[in-house]
């Protein structure tokens, strides 16, 4: 840094001490004295290299598991393009701004800037660990979310988030002894925008000489099928620029071409497989339906056992009488439990960016509610939330649901988390079902064993070990064995009550739980048995009805193909669906796969081209959604 005779600032200088200078030669001077006062400025470099470093550490997670930094994954990013330099000049795009600040407040903006920053970086790597995403502008808008989350958001931060407000403190410190030499420091629009010209200038060279005449291996400004991929092509700050632009652009109306409509009716009509009808079709034809999504359950706690104690006791006394499929694989996205609700009511993926509740809840579908109600059925959705999260009882009204009932109707004697308690809530929920004119159609949705898995000591049954009690892992087994224990209790009582005799019960996962949020602290579990560390996103299906055989079906699929299945044992003609649900029929299939959200193909592919072809369907499926295509169908 200067003294006081070498100011940080250039002074254009005293009267008297020169003699006038044409302006032309004033400006250029007067430019050569910020320049050197910008090559002066260690507080700006030094920011620079730390924010660089911020980035290769956030990538170095990202693309590892979010929580333990892979070197190897950082830096395998520059073995090849994009290189460092498209980081760096996007870090200078925001600190160039800084220069239209004058004396202390230049370095409080430098300041600002990196606390800003930084602290949307830990946020986005929060976010991350619980969604697989990053933070959008359509996210940031769904504030109803944040209600009665505290404190499962404040559990996705890792000692690690640490590293990234350590500068912030050195510079506090630096700060408090250096701010006064900045005192003078003049405010310079242009070297401002020299800054911004430089940059943009090595951007755009990066672009045309990646994007347009590069070979495709590698490019800077694509949506990847992996958000992580993009933001590791753009660096962390290029990629939310990009994603602010591409909301801008999807924030437009859309409309779908004569070739998208073409190319999507193509795939529609490949997807079919026109196979004769089964022993399953029409099977509980005119019964009621009854589809429980719960809370977190994930399918490898299903007939397993802690300390000799099962689990999921009543979940796994219904497999007798149940259609169980074992690899059926969870595919929310940013609207994560919302999601569900969407794939299973209408067999469409969910949009490709921000949840789907709440960036088209005026949409349409050809939904299972509608195709129930043209068959004669009374439908309804329920939850024990309010209706304003995740927007979900507005969109279940849209999607075509004739009643909605949210957390208003019920007595709120008894909580646990996010409200009112499984227990009280089923009980509640009782007379809804059983007033309800025959036959009906309803959808519920349970809350208790949700994120952070902190189930109070008095609902706790389960008899664990001391140290695995106080693990995620522990909470986790408490949590999903006390929703299990009330959804027995609840069937047994529509049991007794006679709604059993001529009732489908369709249950299944939202989404996983435990390994969805907390899988490092799961993996780092000492002596684990070797199912607690299954992640493989599968979470169960069980389809149960009074009179059914048990039966296991290995058949690989995803929450997109619980309409086409339920409509097919429901005696719904496959005509009615076939053209707007991305899923198939799980009971009457010769395919064996799952998309994930992330594009991953899970199962046994007939062909490369096949394979492609369904992941394309996700793709298609965001258009769909953009445009309200199937208002009309």
């Amino acid at each position: 840094m200067s003294t006081n005779n070498d100011n940080l600032a250039y002074n254009s200088g005293e009267i008297g001490q020169a003699p006038l200078l044409p302006s032309s030669r004033k400006r250029e001077i007067d430019f050569k004295a910020k320049l050197a006062f910008f090559l002066k400025d260690g507080l700006f470099f030094f920011m620079v290299i730390s924010l660089l470093l911020k980035s290769i550490l956030f990538i170095g997670l990202v693309n590892n598991n979010g929580t333990n930094f892979s070197a190897l994954h950082a830096f395998k990013s520059f073995s090849s393009p994009p290189p460092l330099s498209v980081y760096v000049f996007f870090i200078v795009i925001f600190l160039s701004f800084t220069y239209l600040f004058k004396g202390k407040r230049h370095y409080w903006a430098l300041l600002s800037i990196d606390f800003v920053i930084s602290l949307f970086l830990i946020v986005d790597l929060m976010y991350f660990r619980g969604f697989g995403s990053f933070l959008t502008p359509f996210l940031l808008s769904q504030s109803s979310n944040l209600d009665n989350l505290f404190s499962s958001i404040i559990s996705m931060l890792r000692p690690v988030d640490l590293l990234f407000v350590v500068d912030l403190l050195v510079l506090g410190v630096i700060g408090l002894r250096v701010r006064n030499l900045y005192a003078r420091a003049e405010r310079s629009f242009l070297l401002c925008f020299f800054l911004l010209g430089v940059s943009i200038s090595g951007i755009y060279y990066q672009h045309v000489h990646l994007d347009i005449k590069g070979n495709g291996d590698t490019m800077l400004f694509r949506v990847a099928w992996a958000p992580n991929q993009t933001l590791t092509n753009l660096s962390p700050l290029g990629y939310h620029l990009y994603d602010l632009y591409n909301y801008y652009e999807d924030t437009k109306p859309y409309t779908f071409t004569v070739q998208e409509s073409e190319q999507l009716k193509t795939w529609f009509d490949e997807k079919q497989e026109n196979l004769p009808p089964n022993q399953y079709a029409g099977l509980y034809k005119g019964e009621n339906l009854l589809v429980i999504q719960v809370e977190s359950l994930e399918n490898s706690v299903i007939n397993q056992r802690v300390n000799g104690q099962e689990i999921t006791p009543n979940l796994n006394k219904l497999l007798s009488n149940s259609l169980y499929f074992s690899n059926y694989y969870e595919q929310v996205y940013n609207g994560n439990s919302s999601d569900a609700e969407l794939m299973t009511n209408t067999s469409v993926y969910p949009a490709r960016k921000g949840a789907t509740f709440f960036r088209f809840p005026q949409n349409t579908y050809n939904s299972l509610p509608k195709l129930l109600e043209s068959q004669g059925y009374n439908t309804q959705a329920i939850h024990a939330d309010k209706g304003a999260l995740w927007n979900w009882q507005s969109a279940l009204q849209g999607i075509g649901f004739q009643k909605t009932t949210d957390a208003s109707y019920f007595n709120q004697d008894e909580q646990i988390g996010l409200g009112v308690s499984d227990g009280s809530y089923l009980k509640q929920v009782v007379p809804l079902i059983t007033e309800k004119k025959y036959p009906f159609y309803t959808f519920m949705v349970t809350l208790s064993s949700h994120s952070p898995f902190e189930l109070p000591e008095k609902f706790q049954t389960m008899d664990l070990d001391e140290k695995l009690n106080k693990t995620k892992l522990g909470g986790y087994f408490q949590s999903i064995h006390y929703t299990d224990e009330q959804l027995g209790t609840f069937l047994t009582t529509l049991e007794e009550k006679g709604i059993l005799e001529n009732t489908t019960i369709a249950i299944y996962g939202d989404h996983t739980g435990v390994h969805k949020y907390y899988d490092n602290e799961v993996q780092a579990i000492e002596d684990p048995e070797s199912w607690y560390l299954d992640n493989s996103k599968r979470i169960p299906l069980i389809i149960y009805h009074k009179g059914l055989t048990g039966q296991e079906i290995k058949t690989t699929g995803g929450q997109i193909d619980l309409l086409p299945t339920l409509a097919y044992l429901m005696g719904i003609p496959e005509d009615k669906y076939s053209q707007t649900a991305f899923g198939r029929n799980l009971l009457n299939t010769q395919k064996d796969f799952a998309i994930l959200a992330n594009g991953e193909y899970k199962g046994t592919p007939v062909s490369v081209e096949e394979q492609n072809q369904e992941i394309q369907g996700i793709a298609l499926a965001d258009l769909i959604l953009r445009s309200n295509y199937l208002k009309d169908k």
